[in-house]
């Protein structure tokens, strides 16, 4: 270990922090990690009809290959991020870049369902892993303040960003080449990204815990959470009230009783419950449940409005989202740290919020005959840039209140809360905004007419989330 390693070192443990000197460097060799997860949650989307043709998917099982994943990356956020802090947020970062790229070499070689759907599953932990080393590294990387803040904006850029690329390079994989070029492309940047990331994310010394992991509750905990987001996601198609959805609900509901009975009284637990006292950590992660769920079922429900209802085509839906996309990168690139800089945390989280509130009015009160320079494009804008001003602060919030030790679990914490506030929200948003639609066509109304009743249904709900967001920002974040 070199003088500057030795420094580090000391300064972790001490719980200061010193400057890397390559830490820009190492920030974008991170995002760039985080980047291949982010296009993975998208990408495969377009290639879904070729890979349902060549491995003789059915219309039903062929929803594995979008949920295995997703079960596998939230079930295992919380569980990575204590182990980053346990045994090196580097060490585990290296790590699943390396289980991300094989699982994406096996998906692109998968001569059979399974094989597939297994690879997409090891793909999901490696992502999981890379997502909460990332967020945790760069808050290393970087001390309080303005360069934290430019940090996480860069960070924030790429999650925000990851997803439209992903839709964007699907075709253009899978229309040039074919579908397992979709995860084949991964492979060489993942090698790249593993070479780069070993020479710039500098070496820390972790002290050996004294006491033995808390792998009952680790083992508890995710399998409670890969449950729980199962149920969740699978609730609509299977019955809320089947008895096969309700027997699994009281399970999920045992284990997280189990899980938070094993915390309370192990000596090193996976989830110190203690954390939940920070208020910038609790509160940051009931708005990260809230946002999610407005943010994932608006992304779903519009693009689904826009084929039924308006008769968009592919390309259109594209460019109705670009202007949302453009903004919030922009803001997020260019001008949330120096917003943060000037206003603190809690002014522009609840200002952004503000904004993407008046954007779901607009969207909820969109015709049938809707003309999209006046009924899609104002919203689009409104929500770019609320998001983009609201984004960086969220993750801060949630970041800031930590220790130097607790950085992986902060950051699993959150993830994970998003991925259940997306899971939830489309579940139950959708299935209500369905019951709107179902009782205006019994009515009598024509299908379109019914559509869109529900789906101005579902934009009030989402709205209403994003409101109890503001709320809660507002009433318990310091304003600076």
């Amino acid at each position: 270990m070199n003088a500057l390693e030795n420094e580090m070192a000391q300064q972790h443990s001490s719980g200061g922090r010193l400057p890397h000197p390559r830490r820009w460097w190492a920030l974008t060799s991170l995002c760039v990690g985080v980047l291949l997860v982010m296009l993975e949650v998208t990408i495969v989307n377009v290639a879904l009809p070729f890979i349902r043709k060549e491995l003789s998917f059915t219309e039903t099982s062929l929803v594995w290959v979008i949920n295995v994943y997703l079960l596998a990356f939230g079930g295992f956020l919380l569980l990575s991020g204590r182990l980053g802090d346990l045994y090196g947020h580097r060490r585990l970062f290296l790590t699943g870049i390396v289980l991300f790229t094989l699982a994406s070499l096996a998906c692109g070689l998968a001569g059979t369902q399974g094989q597939l759907i297994a690879a997409r599953a090891i793909q999901g932990i490696g992502g999981a892993i890379v997502e909460t080393s990332a967020l945790s590294q760069i808050a290393a990387l970087f001390p309080l303040g303005a360069e934290r803040a430019k940090a996480v904006g860069v960070y924030s850029f790429v999650c925000a960003g990851g997803g439209s690329i992903g839709l964007v390079l699907g075709g253009v994989l899978t229309g040039e080449l074919n579908w397992r070029w979709v995860f084949l492309v991964n492979v060489p940047i993942g090698l790249a990204v593993w070479a780069w990331c070993s020479s710039l994310i500098p070496k820390v010394h972790m002290t050996r815990a004294a006491t033995k992991p808390d792998f009952l509750g680790a083992a508890v905990g995710t399998a409670s959470l890969i449950l729980a987001i199962f149920v969740i996601s699978d609730g609509r198609e299977a019955g809320w009230l089947s008895p096969q959805t309700l027997l699994l609900m009281a399970a999920a509901a045992v284990g997280f009783a189990l899980f938070f009975y094993i915390e309370a009284r192990v000596p090193a637990p996976l989830l110190p419950l203690r954390i939940f006292r920070i208020r910038s950590l609790a509160v940051a992660n009931a708005m990260a449940l809230l946002v999610a769920a407005f943010y994932t079922t608006w992304l779903t429900l519009s693009s689904l409005h826009m084929e039924r209802v308006f008769g968009y085509g592919p390309m259109q839906i594209g460019l109705a989202f670009l202007p949302a996309s453009l903004l919030t990168s922009a803001m997020l690139l260019a001008l949330s740290a120096k917003i943060v800089a000037r206003f603190g945390i809690a002014r522009p989280l609840t200002a952004g919020l503000a904004l993407v509130v008046v954007a779901l009015a607009l969207f909820a009160r969109a015709p049938i005959q809707a003309n999209p320079w006046l009924d899609t494009l104002p919203g689009m804008i409104l929500l770019g840039l609320g998001m983009g001003i609201a984004y960086n602060p969220l993750l801060l919030s949630a970041l800031n209140g930590v220790g130097p030790n607790e950085e992986g679990l902060a950051s699993g914490i959150l993830n994970t809360s998003f991925v259940l506030g997306g899971a939830i929200g489309l579940a139950v948003i959708t299935s209500l905004s369905s019951m709107r639609a179902d009782a205006l066509q019994s009515s009598g109304a024509s299908l379109r007419v019914a559509l869109n009743g529900g789906y101005h249904v579902s934009m009030a709900l989402t709205g209403l989330c994003v409101v109890i967001a503001a709320t809660l920002g507002t009433a318990f974040l310091r304003a600076k």
